[in-house]
């Protein structure tokens, strides 16, 4: 069985997945694969086509919906006889074309179907070993002790009132002129940013975000319709004059950002850069989005006043979140927004969600109260130093010359560049298999298109274990160099 590949959505245009379900269906219908002949297992196309077996799989589950081919427990997957009884036909309403978008993104990014004991590099997850589950068990039982049946009803929709006086009391000690009542309490970051995109933006409109940037920004995006404008992330953090020029166009409405340990780059932006943004923002009058998520996990390093610190206009919305610093099933995060974007915040709110888990967040304003948080941060930010500190040893001793990294002061993670025009999405699987993973660099480009940079975290794998998967992902990334390093992912292929 023989078809061509174009291994990449960027020229193409199609998931992998798909491209290849479309073809070994133009296969059957050209008799080219008769009644009854076996396909390829999996995992065998997987390693000729050299992309993950879940993108094998994924394209086989097509084919056995469509009624093309039948797979048997322990034989393996057949084109279905003509002859034989189809599946009865399931009617499903169909989906909304944005939501059809989120599913090929969704199934574009990589899957970490390795062994169980591989390195994990490659995620955000903060490791359970360090949450605080004693202090905040007890912060819970004496909330519900104290307030009982009330934190178990509709809140309103800003959020707990104390936790939002614990919140803007810590931001004002960061320097941000902030009053409890312009916090409204989020599910996290992720449902912040959500509101910050439906505040300013709407169908069809443009939104100016880094290049490369948080890859879920760029699936919100897409569910609501909106487009982005990429603006190049260079050294000194988002290029002025692309962002100038960006944000002169109508259409775009707001500038998405993360000048405090970006993701997934882990750098952090200068004061003069700030306050250049700022002004440059003010004069275009564009709302500013500044992701904040991991402004707590600071290890080293002089901090610098944040946007929200910054601004003297009323024009920055600073999105918060506990999901990192803490534990993400808290799900509570935060919008600093002032002026009517604070009324829009908790209007979207009211029809959102009606105000999120009130136990919870009253359970997190005690911990908060009690300094227990602060204690915790001081363990996770000691253990997070050494995590890095291991990271960069081991890349600096282990790496090929010609490798390029970030040096974080704060955050979970840092960007790698490597030499000779890798593709990292085609050398996941080699990682993986390997005992490495890590999260490759087309994900968080705007059009997904090859890059030679991934993303490394610090976040789950211990001192030792970095050590070790930075190890193998040398002997890889040194292999693949050997082979010739440059992608194959724009050009099609005979399999």
């Amino acid at each position: 069985m023989g078809f061509g590949v174009a291994r990449s959505s960027g020229r193409d245009g199609r998931p992998v997945y798909r491209q290849i379900a479309e073809r070994i269906r133009d296969d059957i219908a050209s008799g080219r694969l008769a009644e009854g002949d076996q396909l390829p297992t999996i995992r065998a196309l997987a390693q000729e086509l050299r992309v993950n077996r879940d993108t094998v799989a994924l394209a086989y589950e097509e084919l056995a919906a469509a009624g093309l081919v039948e797979a048997t427990v322990g034989r393996g997957s057949f084109v279905r006889s003509r002859g034989a009884a189809a599946p009865a036909p399931a009617w499903e309403a169909p989906l909304a074309p944005a939501v059809l978008q989120v599913l090929d993104l969704e199934r574009a990014r990589p899957r970490y179907g390795f062994a169980e004991d591989a390195v994990p590099l490659h995620s955000l997850l903060p490791d359970p070993a360090l949450y605080p589950v004693a202090g905040f068990r007890r912060a819970l039982a004496r909330v519900m002790a104290d307030q009982g049946a009330e934190l178990l009803r509709y809140g309103v929709p800003q959020g707990h009132p104390g936790l939002r006086e614990e919140l803007a009391a810590r931001l004002r000690a960061a320097g941000v002129e902030v009053e409890a009542d312009e916090l409204a309490l989020t599910q996290g970051a992720s449902e912040g940013i959500q509101l910050a995109l439906r505040l300013f933006g709407a169908t069809g409109d443009a939104v100016a975000v880094e290049e490369p940037t948080y890859h879920h920004v760029l699936t919100a995006l897409t569910a609501l319709g909106l487009r982005p404008v990429p603006i190049p992330l260079g050294e000194e953090g988002a290029d002025l004059s692309a962002l100038e020029r960006a944000l002169a166009r109508p259409d775009v409405k707001l500038f998405y950002t993360m000048p405090t340990f970006h993701n997934p780059m882990g750098t952090s932006t200068s004061l003069a850069h700030r306050r250049a943004l700022l002004e440059l923002a003010a004069r275009a009058r564009k709302p500013v989005i500044e992701d904040a998520y991991e402004m707590d996990l600071r290890y080293t390093g002089k901090p610098l006043p944040s946007l929200a610190a910054l601004d003297r206009t009323g024009g920055v919305s600073q999105l918060l979140s506990f999901s990192k610093s803490l534990f993400p099933g808290l799900r509570v995060g935060a919008i600093l927004a002032r002026g009517r974007a604070r009324d829009g915040v908790i209007a979207l709110k009211q029809t959102t969600d009606l105000g999120g888990a009130f136990v919870l967040q009253a359970a997190l304003a005690e911990f908060l109260r009690r300094g227990d948080y602060d204690r915790h941060l001081a363990r996770v930010r000691r253990v997070l130093l050494g995590r890095r500190d291991a990271l960069l040893e081991a890349l600096a001793r282990e790496m090929p010359q010609g490798t390029h990294w970030t040096t974080p002061e704060g955050g979970l993670q840092l960007w790698v560049e490597l030499p000779g025009g890798i593709d990292t999405a085609e050398l996941l699987p080699e990682a993986g298999r390997a005992g490495v993973l890590f999260a490759p660099g087309f994900q968080f480009r705007h059009d997904g298109r090859v890059s030679s940079g991934m993303r490394l975290s610090i976040a789950l794998a211990d001192e030792a274990a970095i050590r070790r998967g930075v190890a193998a992902l040398a002997k890889v990334v040194r292999e693949r160099l050997a082979r010739g390093g440059r992608s194959s992912r724009e050009q099609s292929v005979n399999v």
